[in-house]
């Protein structure tokens, strides 16, 4: 008897999380690996939580989460992008956008079916289309396209199963957007072809270069877009676990049936912590101009110590080019471990064509963002 699923057993564990392992045995590491802000959550929005647990909230809340929380989410989008989303039905809470991309996949896929994923790619896409059974069809983006998707890659890996588009601008690892232009092009595909679009937005507040369109906002992709954002990122609110998916009104209903089953509702006391972080936002732009600010220490000095790096635009990464050392992002990210102490992650966990180049999180102090440079800088001159 197989004890465990074959789609379970040929999946690999996390290549990022293998090196956050691996350092949190050593000393003195400065890791620029796991994608996490080093700011703790505001006070404010600490307090609330705090309050909420004084006055008694330990309750199950609705499986959609707390009305007053999807409306704050609905005011918010509407503000700043001009789509309405209906709070009654159109918006769930989750556990994390983790859980959202999961349900979003689970809702919508049948095997059989196919997702473009372009890569590189944060590591859970492919696992996660996987696991319902459907497959996962790579596109290939370049850093001589800024690591855009090409509306011309996308059309060539399309076939009669192509049932979905997962897409994520900013971007996780490369740190690259797309302006509406960009994104103008691939939703005439979409449209063509009748597809679906999963777009993972947890980034959206964190773009440096002009304000981030979403992928709803177009012409036509309301009605085709699960849109995934959450509070991790921007707000410093990564172990809060909150996360919400907006979309039509079919498409999110579906998404509440298995979360019904499989989580029931997000922590009440975190969904309080997340209104009060929408109510509170200066915070939150203060801690974006810090993350601007790092990625411009971040860019110098990678280009000073002779590594080439595509200027991110967005999220906290940067992904600079390692092959003019001869090693692979694996030998590299293992020797510089070893011999200097600072985690970085391959880019090849990314996907293949993430080969040759490394994903340097920016989301730590400047003083160790400099420190960790230099021993990048004497490694380097030590090959």
């Amino acid at each position: 008897m197989r004890r465990v699923a074959d789609r379970v057993s040929r999946i690999k564990g996390s290549g990022i999380r293998e090196f956050f392992d691996i350092a949190q045995r050593m000393d003195a590491v400065i890791s620029l690996g796991v994608g996490e802000p080093d700011f703790v959550t505001p006070w404010s929005i600490r307090e609330a939580c705090i309050f909420a647990l004084e006055k008694g909230y330990t309750s199950y809340t609705s499986n959609w989460g707390l009305l007053e929380l999807r409306e704050a989410i609905s005011d918010n989008m509407y503000r700043e992008t001009g789509v309405y989303y209906d709070p009654e039905d159109e918006i769930l809470i989750t556990t994390g956008v983790s859980e959202a991309l999961d349900l979003a996949l689970r809702a919508i896929l049948d095997p059989g079916d196919e997702v473009i994923l372009h890569e590189p790619s944060y590591v859970s896409y492919k696992p996660c289309t996987i696991f319902t059974g459907a497959r996962p069809v790579c596109v290939a983006t370049d850093v001589k396209d800024d690591f855009k998707l090409c509306a011309d890659a996308l059309r060539e890996r399309l076939t009669e199963n192509t049932k979905a588009l997962v897409l994520n601008y900013p971007n996780n690892p490369t740190g690259a957007i797309m302006g509406r232009n960009d994104l103008e092009a691939i939703a005439d595909i979409v449209n063509e072809r009748d597809l679906l679009v999963i777009s993972d937005e947890i980034y959206g507040e964190l773009t440096y270069d002009g304000k981030h369109t979403p992928f709803s906002a177009l012409d036509g992709m309301k009605e085709r877009t699960i849109l995934l954002n959450g509070f991790s990122k921007a707000y410093a609110m990564t172990g809060w676990r909150i996360g919400y998916a907006m979309g039509p009104k079919d498409l999110i209903g579906a998404m509440m049936k298995i979360h019904q089953y499989v989580m029931l509702c997000a922590p009440i006391t975190a969904q309080m912590a997340a209104l009060e972080a929408l109510r509170a936002r200066t915070e939150m732009e203060q801690m974006i101009e810090e993350y601007n600010r790092r990625r411009r220490v971040m860019l110098r000095g990678l280009k000073e110590i002779g590594l080439d790096c595509f200027e991110p635009k967005g999220a906290f990464y940067a992904f600079p080019s390692i092959t003019n050392t001869g090693l692979s992002s694996e030998e590299f990210a293992r020797q510089l471990l070893m011999r200097e102490r600072v985690v970085v992650i391959p880019g090849s966990v990314f996907g293949a064509c993430g080969e040759g180049f490394i994903r340097c999180a920016y989301a730590v102090s400047q003083y160790e963002l400099k420190e960790a440079i230099e021993r990048m800088g004497r490694f380097l001159a030590g090959l």
